[in-house]
Protein backbone atom coordinates (compact mmCIF):
# COMPACT_ATOMS: atom_id res chain seq x y z
CA UNK A 1 0.00 0.00 0.00
CA UNK A 2 2.42 2.32 0.83
CA UNK A 3 3.88 2.56 -2.81
CA UNK A 4 0.98 2.43 -4.61
CA UNK A 5 -0.53 4.86 -6.31
CA UNK A 6 -4.15 6.20 -3.74
CA UNK A 7 -7.08 6.35 -6.45
CA UNK A 8 -10.94 6.40 -6.55
CA UNK A 9 -10.90 3.12 -5.79
CA UNK A 10 -9.15 3.03 -2.45
CA UNK A 11 -10.95 6.15 -0.96
CA UNK A 12 -14.53 3.88 -1.80
CA UNK A 13 -12.87 1.18 -0.13
CA UNK A 14 -12.53 2.86 3.06
CA UNK A 15 -15.89 4.46 2.98
CA UNK A 16 -17.29 0.98 2.16
CA UNK A 17 -15.39 -0.95 4.84
CA UNK A 18 -14.98 1.84 7.85
CA UNK A 19 -18.36 3.09 7.03
CA UNK A 20 -19.95 3.13 10.73
CA UNK A 21 -16.37 4.92 12.24
CA UNK A 22 -17.12 7.15 9.21
CA UNK A 23 -20.26 8.07 10.50
CA UNK A 24 -19.61 8.19 13.66
CA UNK A 25 -16.67 10.53 13.20
CA UNK A 26 -18.94 12.82 10.18
CA UNK A 27 -21.81 13.16 13.67
CA UNK A 28 -18.80 14.35 15.97
CA UNK A 29 -17.71 17.08 13.74
CA UNK A 30 -20.84 17.98 12.96
CA UNK A 31 -21.93 18.19 17.03
CA UNK A 32 -18.15 20.09 17.42
CA UNK A 33 -19.75 22.93 14.23
CA UNK A 34 -22.91 23.35 16.28
CA UNK A 35 -21.41 24.09 19.61
CA UNK A 36 -18.96 26.47 17.57
CA UNK A 37 -22.26 28.24 16.66
CA UNK A 38 -23.36 28.35 20.24
CA UNK A 39 -19.94 30.15 21.18
CA UNK A 40 -19.99 32.27 18.43
CA UNK A 41 -23.51 34.16 18.14
CA UNK A 42 -24.67 35.17 14.66
CA UNK A 43 -23.77 38.09 12.62
CA UNK A 44 -25.84 40.39 10.07
CA UNK A 45 -24.01 42.20 7.61
CA UNK A 46 -25.46 44.99 5.43
CA UNK A 47 -23.93 47.81 3.20
CA UNK A 48 -24.38 51.40 2.09
CA UNK A 49 -22.99 53.10 -0.66
CA UNK A 50 -21.67 56.56 -1.12
CA UNK A 51 -21.06 58.24 -4.80
CA UNK A 52 -18.04 59.91 -5.02
CA UNK A 53 -18.75 63.30 -8.16
CA UNK A 54 -16.06 64.28 -10.27
CA UNK A 55 -13.39 62.95 -12.16
CA UNK A 56 -11.19 60.25 -9.41
CA UNK A 57 -8.02 58.41 -10.40
CA UNK A 58 -7.85 54.70 -8.71
CA UNK A 59 -5.37 55.82 -6.16
CA UNK A 60 -8.28 58.61 -4.65
CA UNK A 61 -10.80 56.20 -4.76
CA UNK A 62 -9.06 54.12 -2.08
CA UNK A 63 -7.95 56.74 -0.12
CA UNK A 64 -11.66 57.20 0.29
CA UNK A 65 -12.61 53.85 1.41
CA UNK A 66 -9.57 54.14 3.71
CA UNK A 67 -10.96 57.17 5.56
CA UNK A 68 -14.89 56.02 5.24
CA UNK A 69 -13.26 52.97 7.64
CA UNK A 70 -10.79 54.95 9.98
CA UNK A 71 -10.65 55.20 13.58
CA UNK A 72 -11.84 59.24 12.92
CA UNK A 73 -15.16 58.17 11.40
CA UNK A 74 -15.79 54.72 13.17
CA UNK A 75 -14.96 56.23 16.54
CA UNK A 76 -17.49 59.18 15.83
CA UNK A 77 -20.24 57.03 14.73
CA UNK A 78 -19.60 54.61 18.25
CA UNK A 79 -20.02 57.87 20.02
CA UNK A 80 -23.28 58.70 18.28
CA UNK A 81 -24.74 55.27 18.80
CA UNK A 82 -23.48 54.85 22.39
CA UNK A 83 -23.69 50.75 22.83
CA UNK A 84 -23.51 49.41 26.00
CA UNK A 85 -19.92 47.64 26.00
CA UNK A 86 -18.97 48.89 22.40
CA UNK A 87 -16.58 50.92 22.11
CA UNK A 88 -14.52 52.34 18.51
CA UNK A 89 -11.81 49.42 18.68
CA UNK A 90 -14.65 47.12 18.32
CA UNK A 91 -16.86 48.66 15.65
CA UNK A 92 -13.64 48.92 13.69
CA UNK A 93 -13.53 45.23 13.25
CA UNK A 94 -16.92 45.29 12.15
CA UNK A 95 -17.03 47.85 9.55
CA UNK A 96 -15.32 48.04 6.12
CA UNK A 97 -15.70 49.62 2.97
CA UNK A 98 -14.35 49.11 -0.71
CA UNK A 99 -14.50 50.57 -3.60
CA UNK A 100 -17.48 49.42 -5.99
CA UNK A 101 -18.12 50.18 -10.02
CA UNK A 102 -17.28 53.99 -10.98
CA UNK A 103 -16.95 55.75 -8.11
CA UNK A 104 -18.92 54.40 -5.39
CA UNK A 105 -17.46 53.59 -2.31
CA UNK A 106 -19.58 50.42 -0.58
CA UNK A 107 -19.59 50.66 3.39
CA UNK A 108 -20.47 47.18 5.39
CA UNK A 109 -21.29 47.39 8.91
CA UNK A 110 -21.79 43.86 10.99
CA UNK A 111 -24.03 43.56 14.48
CA UNK A 112 -25.52 40.85 16.04
CA UNK A 113 -28.91 41.68 14.93
CA UNK A 114 -30.48 43.20 11.73
CA UNK A 115 -31.70 46.21 13.38
CA UNK A 116 -28.23 47.54 14.81
CA UNK A 117 -25.91 46.13 11.38
CA UNK A 118 -28.52 48.75 9.47
CA UNK A 119 -28.00 50.90 11.96
CA UNK A 120 -23.95 51.01 12.24
CA UNK A 121 -24.14 51.37 8.21
CA UNK A 122 -26.21 53.99 8.07
CA UNK A 123 -24.27 56.11 10.75
CA UNK A 124 -21.37 55.51 9.76
CA UNK A 125 -22.26 56.89 5.73
CA UNK A 126 -23.29 59.41 7.76
CA UNK A 127 -20.31 60.30 9.74
CA UNK A 128 -18.17 59.45 6.87
CA UNK A 129 -19.72 62.57 4.15
CA UNK A 130 -19.71 64.94 7.30
CA UNK A 131 -15.96 64.55 7.49
CA UNK A 132 -15.53 64.48 4.01
CA UNK A 133 -17.62 67.84 3.75
CA UNK A 134 -15.44 69.40 6.62
CA UNK A 135 -12.52 68.42 4.43
CA UNK A 136 -13.43 69.52 1.15
CA UNK A 137 -14.60 73.14 2.87
CA UNK A 138 -11.37 73.23 5.60
CA UNK A 139 -9.35 76.56 4.40
CA UNK A 140 -6.60 76.08 6.80
CA UNK A 141 -4.69 74.88 4.29
CA UNK A 142 -2.40 77.64 3.22
CA UNK A 143 -1.99 76.33 -0.50
CA UNK A 144 -5.54 75.68 -1.09
CA UNK A 145 -6.36 79.24 0.36
CA UNK A 146 -3.53 80.60 -2.09
CA UNK A 147 -5.31 79.63 -5.35
CA UNK A 148 -8.49 82.15 -4.89
CA UNK A 149 -6.07 84.75 -3.59
CA UNK A 150 -3.46 84.58 -6.63
CA UNK A 151 -6.74 84.04 -9.20
CA UNK A 152 -7.76 87.76 -7.75
CA UNK A 153 -4.88 89.38 -7.83
CA UNK A 154 -4.38 87.69 -11.62
CA UNK A 155 -7.38 88.99 -12.75
CA UNK A 156 -6.99 92.79 -10.78
CA UNK A 157 -3.59 93.04 -12.32
CA UNK A 158 -4.80 92.02 -15.63
CA UNK A 159 -7.90 94.02 -15.08
CA UNK A 160 -5.13 97.45 -14.75
CA UNK A 161 -3.10 96.58 -17.80
CA UNK A 162 -5.69 95.90 -19.85
CA UNK A 163 -6.74 99.71 -18.85
CA UNK A 164 -3.16 101.19 -19.24
CA UNK A 165 -3.39 99.37 -22.57
CA UNK A 166 -6.71 100.64 -23.35
CA UNK A 167 -5.59 104.67 -22.41
CA UNK A 168 -2.66 104.04 -24.26
CA UNK A 169 -4.43 103.29 -27.33
CA UNK A 170 -5.04 105.82 -30.48
CA UNK A 171 -8.58 104.85 -32.66
CA UNK A 172 -6.51 102.41 -34.73
CA UNK A 173 -4.49 104.78 -36.91
CA UNK A 174 -1.62 103.65 -36.12
CA UNK A 175 1.01 100.16 -36.08
CA UNK A 176 1.36 100.27 -32.34
CA UNK A 177 -2.39 100.76 -31.77
CA UNK A 178 -3.58 97.56 -33.28
CA UNK A 179 -0.63 95.76 -31.44
CA UNK A 180 -1.52 96.83 -28.18
CA UNK A 181 -5.26 95.91 -28.93
CA UNK A 182 -3.87 92.40 -30.15
CA UNK A 183 -1.86 91.78 -26.97
CA UNK A 184 -4.75 92.98 -24.97
CA UNK A 185 -6.67 90.21 -26.50
CA UNK A 186 -4.48 87.97 -25.81
CA UNK A 187 -4.22 89.13 -21.69
CA UNK A 188 -8.20 88.16 -21.79
CA UNK A 189 -8.02 84.92 -23.36
CA UNK A 190 -5.11 84.01 -21.10
CA UNK A 191 -7.05 84.94 -17.98
CA UNK A 192 -10.05 82.70 -18.74
CA UNK A 193 -7.65 79.51 -19.88
CA UNK A 194 -6.30 80.30 -16.13
CA UNK A 195 -9.44 80.37 -14.78
CA UNK A 196 -10.68 77.33 -16.57
CA UNK A 197 -7.59 75.50 -15.72
CA UNK A 198 -7.67 75.73 -11.65
CA UNK A 199 -11.55 74.85 -11.82
CA UNK A 200 -10.66 71.82 -13.74
CA UNK A 201 -7.43 70.88 -11.41
CA UNK A 202 -9.67 71.64 -8.05
CA UNK A 203 -12.25 69.22 -7.84
CA UNK A 204 -13.24 70.99 -4.21
CA UNK A 205 -13.99 73.89 -6.52
CA UNK A 206 -16.90 72.28 -8.06
CA UNK A 207 -18.55 72.63 -4.51
CA UNK A 208 -20.10 69.06 -4.27
CA UNK A 209 -19.43 66.45 -2.03
CA UNK A 210 -20.07 62.65 -1.59
CA UNK A 211 -23.82 62.10 -2.04
CA UNK A 212 -25.46 59.05 -0.19
CA UNK A 213 -27.35 56.56 -2.44
CA UNK A 214 -29.63 55.49 -0.18
CA UNK A 215 -29.80 54.02 3.55
CA UNK A 216 -28.74 50.52 3.93
CA UNK A 217 -30.97 47.43 3.67
CA UNK A 218 -31.59 46.01 6.84
CA UNK A 219 -30.34 41.87 6.11
CA UNK A 220 -32.81 38.80 6.59
CA UNK A 221 -30.19 36.39 7.16
CA UNK A 222 -27.09 35.22 8.78
CA UNK A 223 -23.97 36.87 7.64
CA UNK A 224 -21.33 33.19 6.90
CA UNK A 225 -20.46 31.51 8.78
CA UNK A 226 -23.80 29.95 9.63
CA UNK A 227 -25.22 27.79 11.60
CA UNK A 228 -25.60 25.35 9.11
CA UNK A 229 -22.93 26.23 7.54
CA UNK A 230 -20.78 25.54 10.98
CA UNK A 231 -22.63 21.83 11.76
CA UNK A 232 -22.14 20.67 7.83
CA UNK A 233 -18.37 22.13 7.44
CA UNK A 234 -17.56 20.34 10.86
CA UNK A 235 -19.02 17.26 9.67
CA UNK A 236 -17.44 17.50 6.15
CA UNK A 237 -14.17 18.26 7.81
CA UNK A 238 -13.80 15.04 10.36
CA UNK A 239 -14.81 13.14 7.40
CA UNK A 240 -12.24 14.12 5.18
CA UNK A 241 -10.01 14.01 7.89
CA UNK A 242 -11.01 10.28 8.86
CA UNK A 243 -9.83 9.39 5.10
CA UNK A 244 -6.93 11.32 4.72
CA UNK A 245 -6.20 9.80 8.05
CA UNK A 246 -7.00 6.33 6.64
CA UNK A 247 -4.61 6.41 3.67
CA UNK A 248 -1.89 8.17 5.91
CA UNK A 249 -1.51 5.29 8.34
CA UNK A 250 -1.49 2.82 5.27
CA UNK A 251 1.29 4.78 3.61
CA UNK A 252 3.40 4.34 6.89
CA UNK A 253 2.46 1.38 8.12
CA UNK A 254 4.86 -1.48 7.76
CA UNK A 255 2.87 -4.50 8.47
CA UNK A 256 3.26 -7.11 5.54
CA UNK A 257 -0.17 -7.63 3.47
CA UNK A 258 0.48 -10.13 0.94
CA UNK A 259 1.36 -13.77 0.97
CA UNK A 260 5.11 -13.48 -0.94
CA UNK A 261 5.93 -10.48 1.86
CA UNK A 262 4.59 -12.85 4.98
CA UNK A 263 6.76 -15.83 3.42
CA UNK A 264 10.09 -13.55 2.52
CA UNK A 265 10.09 -12.56 6.65
CA UNK A 266 9.72 -16.23 7.56
CA UNK A 267 12.32 -17.40 5.55
CA UNK A 268 9.74 -20.31 4.19
CA UNK A 269 7.43 -21.00 1.18
CA UNK A 270 3.35 -20.12 1.92
CA UNK A 271 1.20 -23.78 1.68
CA UNK A 272 -2.01 -21.80 1.51
CA UNK A 273 -4.78 -19.65 3.00
CA UNK A 274 -8.01 -20.82 5.32
CA UNK A 275 -11.04 -18.97 6.50
CA UNK A 276 -11.97 -18.13 10.30
CA UNK A 277 -15.86 -17.34 10.93
CA UNK A 278 -16.42 -13.63 11.77
CA UNK A 279 -18.09 -16.01 15.14
CA UNK A 280 -15.54 -17.98 15.69
CA UNK A 281 -13.41 -14.98 16.38
CA UNK A 282 -15.83 -12.98 18.42
CA UNK A 283 -16.21 -16.26 20.58
CA UNK A 284 -12.63 -15.97 21.43
CA UNK A 285 -11.71 -14.97 25.32
CA UNK A 286 -9.73 -12.24 24.32
CA UNK A 287 -12.47 -10.76 22.27
CA UNK A 288 -15.09 -10.26 24.88
CA UNK A 289 -13.97 -7.50 26.52
CA UNK A 290 -15.15 -4.21 26.33
CA UNK A 291 -12.69 -2.29 24.00
CA UNK A 292 -13.31 -5.24 21.07
CA UNK A 293 -17.28 -4.86 21.41
CA UNK A 294 -16.46 -1.01 20.58
CA UNK A 295 -13.82 -2.07 17.75
CA UNK A 296 -16.80 -4.21 16.34
CA UNK A 297 -19.73 -1.39 16.76
CA UNK A 298 -17.56 1.47 15.10
CA UNK A 299 -15.97 -1.54 12.45
CA UNK A 300 -12.33 -0.92 13.16
CA UNK A 301 -11.80 -4.37 13.53
CA UNK A 302 -12.73 -4.30 9.09
CA UNK A 303 -9.48 -4.77 7.90
CA UNK A 304 -9.84 -2.12 4.20
CA UNK A 305 -6.10 -2.39 2.78
CA UNK A 306 -5.45 -6.17 2.26
CA UNK A 307 -5.64 -6.88 -1.38
CA UNK A 308 -8.57 -8.19 -2.45
CA UNK A 309 -9.19 -12.37 -3.18
CA UNK A 310 -11.82 -14.92 -3.74
CA UNK A 311 -14.59 -16.04 -1.74
CA UNK A 312 -15.33 -19.30 -0.89
CA UNK A 313 -19.03 -20.42 -1.67
CA UNK A 314 -19.90 -23.10 1.14
CA UNK A 315 -18.35 -25.14 3.90
CA UNK A 316 -17.65 -27.70 1.16
CA UNK A 317 -14.98 -25.49 -0.06
CA UNK A 318 -13.70 -23.97 3.36
CA UNK A 319 -12.76 -27.62 4.39
CA UNK A 320 -11.00 -28.14 0.91
CA UNK A 321 -8.62 -25.72 1.36
CA UNK A 322 -7.87 -26.97 5.47
CA UNK A 323 -7.25 -30.58 4.04
CA UNK A 324 -4.91 -29.26 1.01
CA UNK A 325 -2.71 -27.53 3.54
CA UNK A 326 -2.56 -30.63 5.47
CA UNK A 327 -2.15 -32.62 2.42
CA UNK A 328 0.77 -30.24 1.38
CA UNK A 329 2.22 -30.69 5.32
CA UNK A 330 2.87 -34.08 4.51
CA UNK A 331 4.64 -33.67 1.31
CA UNK A 332 7.41 -31.03 3.13
CA UNK A 333 7.47 -33.07 6.59
CA UNK A 334 9.17 -36.34 7.00
CA UNK A 335 8.00 -38.93 9.15
CA UNK A 336 7.44 -38.70 12.09
CA UNK A 337 5.12 -36.32 10.65
CA UNK A 338 4.89 -33.92 14.37
CA UNK A 339 4.31 -30.34 13.38
CA UNK A 340 4.11 -27.16 16.21
CA UNK A 341 1.62 -24.69 15.23
CA UNK A 342 3.43 -21.07 15.99
CA UNK A 343 0.23 -18.41 16.38
CA UNK A 344 1.53 -14.87 17.10
CA UNK A 345 -0.33 -13.90 20.99
CA UNK A 346 -3.25 -11.55 20.02
CA UNK A 347 -4.14 -12.77 16.69
CA UNK A 348 -7.64 -13.61 17.23
CA UNK A 349 -7.87 -14.54 13.57
CA UNK A 350 -5.16 -16.81 13.14
CA UNK A 351 -5.59 -18.89 16.52
CA UNK A 352 -9.06 -20.51 15.56
CA UNK A 353 -7.68 -20.80 12.16
CA UNK A 354 -4.54 -23.01 13.41
CA UNK A 355 -7.13 -25.31 16.09
CA UNK A 356 -9.53 -26.04 12.98
CA UNK A 357 -6.52 -26.95 11.11
CA UNK A 358 -5.26 -29.45 14.02
CA UNK A 359 -9.05 -30.73 13.51
CA UNK A 360 -8.91 -31.31 10.11
CA UNK A 361 -5.31 -32.81 10.00
CA UNK A 362 -5.72 -35.84 12.86
CA UNK A 363 -2.81 -37.85 13.22
CA UNK A 364 -1.25 -37.10 10.05
CA UNK A 365 0.34 -34.88 10.77
CA UNK A 366 -0.09 -34.68 14.18
CA UNK A 367 0.16 -30.92 15.11
CA UNK A 368 0.21 -29.27 18.78
CA UNK A 369 -1.00 -25.02 18.71
CA UNK A 370 1.22 -22.84 20.88
CA UNK A 371 0.93 -18.66 21.09
CA UNK A 372 3.95 -17.10 21.08
CA UNK A 373 4.25 -13.11 22.00
CA UNK A 374 6.03 -11.17 18.96
CA UNK A 375 7.43 -8.76 21.56
CA UNK A 376 9.23 -11.22 23.48
CA UNK A 377 8.83 -14.52 21.07
CA UNK A 378 9.62 -17.55 23.44
CA UNK A 379 9.08 -21.58 21.06
CA UNK A 380 9.27 -24.21 23.70
CA UNK A 381 12.03 -26.22 22.56
CA UNK A 382 12.18 -29.23 19.96
CA UNK A 383 10.73 -32.53 21.65
CA UNK A 384 9.16 -35.28 19.06
CA UNK A 385 8.22 -32.37 16.21
CA UNK A 386 10.29 -32.03 13.17
CA UNK A 387 9.23 -28.63 12.80
CA UNK A 388 6.99 -25.78 12.82
CA UNK A 389 4.28 -24.02 10.87
CA UNK A 390 3.19 -20.67 11.33
CA UNK A 391 -0.32 -19.44 11.18
CA UNK A 392 -1.18 -15.86 10.99
CA UNK A 393 -3.29 -13.21 9.46
CA UNK A 394 -2.12 -10.81 7.12
CA UNK A 395 -2.26 -6.97 7.69
CA UNK A 396 -1.04 -7.77 11.62
CA UNK A 397 2.37 -7.96 11.71
CA UNK A 398 5.76 -5.98 10.51
CA UNK A 399 8.93 -8.11 8.98
CA UNK A 400 10.44 -6.97 12.02
CA UNK A 401 8.36 -9.19 14.37
CA UNK A 402 8.04 -11.88 12.00
CA UNK A 403 12.31 -12.28 12.23
CA UNK A 404 11.77 -12.39 15.63
CA UNK A 405 9.17 -15.58 15.39
CA UNK A 406 11.60 -17.42 12.90
CA UNK A 407 15.18 -16.46 14.80
CA UNK A 408 12.81 -17.75 17.95
CA UNK A 409 11.81 -21.04 16.48
CA UNK A 410 15.24 -21.50 15.23
CA UNK A 411 16.63 -21.25 18.74
CA UNK A 412 14.06 -23.95 19.90
CA UNK A 413 15.85 -26.12 17.47
CA UNK A 414 12.60 -25.95 14.68
CA UNK A 415 12.29 -25.34 11.56
CA UNK A 416 9.56 -23.52 9.68
CA UNK A 417 8.19 -25.94 7.27
CA UNK A 418 5.15 -23.39 5.97
CA UNK A 419 3.41 -20.88 6.88
CA UNK A 420 -0.24 -20.53 6.62
CA UNK A 421 -2.55 -17.09 5.98
CA UNK A 422 -6.01 -17.28 8.02
CA UNK A 423 -7.97 -14.10 7.18
CA UNK A 424 -12.09 -13.25 8.12
CA UNK A 425 -15.26 -13.79 6.35
CA UNK A 426 -18.79 -12.16 6.71
CA UNK A 427 -20.98 -13.46 9.30
CA UNK A 428 -23.59 -14.22 7.03
CA UNK A 429 -21.25 -16.31 5.20
CA UNK A 430 -20.66 -18.58 8.19
CA UNK A 431 -24.58 -18.64 8.29
CA UNK A 432 -24.99 -19.51 4.89
CA UNK A 433 -23.01 -23.12 5.45
CA UNK A 434 -25.50 -24.03 8.07
CA UNK A 435 -23.36 -24.24 11.40
CA UNK A 436 -23.83 -23.22 14.33
CA UNK A 437 -22.75 -20.12 15.47
CA UNK A 438 -20.22 -21.04 18.17
CA UNK A 439 -18.59 -23.54 15.34
CA UNK A 440 -15.69 -21.97 13.96
CA UNK A 441 -16.60 -22.23 10.28
CA UNK A 442 -14.15 -20.39 7.81
CA UNK A 443 -15.63 -18.68 4.91
CA UNK A 444 -13.22 -16.41 3.14
CA UNK A 445 -9.70 -16.94 2.16
CA UNK A 446 -7.03 -14.43 3.22
CA UNK A 447 -6.61 -11.20 1.58
CA UNK A 448 -10.21 -10.87 2.06
CA UNK A 449 -12.20 -7.47 2.66
CA UNK A 450 -12.76 -7.64 6.30
CA UNK A 451 -10.20 -8.48 9.47
CA UNK A 452 -9.85 -9.20 12.95
CA UNK A 453 -6.79 -9.26 15.11
CA UNK A 454 -4.89 -6.75 15.75
CA UNK A 455 -5.02 -3.72 14.08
Amino acid sequence: MSDDTIRLATVGRIVRRRGRLLAVLAVLGALVGYGASLVFPPRYTTSASVLLPGAWEERGLLTQAEIASSSVVVDRAADTLDWDGVDGGELRERVSAKVSDGNIIEISGTADTPERAQRLADQVVEQYVGFAARVVGDTTDPEAAARPEELRQLVQRTGRRITELADAADPGRTVESVQNRTELAKLRTALQEAVAELNEADPAGTGSGPVVMGPAARPDGEAPPTRLQLVVGGGLSFFLLAVVGHLAAARTSRRLRTEPEIAAALGTAPLGTVDVSAEAAEHRPEARGARARIRRLLGVDVRWDLPPSDTVGDEEGRRIRYRRVCARLRDRSPAPRRLLVVVPGGDVIALPAAERLVAEAGDEPRLRVVEVSVALPTVPDRGDESGALVVLSAGSWTAEELAGVREACADAGHTVVGVVLAGPAPARAARSAGRPRDTAAPALAVGADTRGGPA
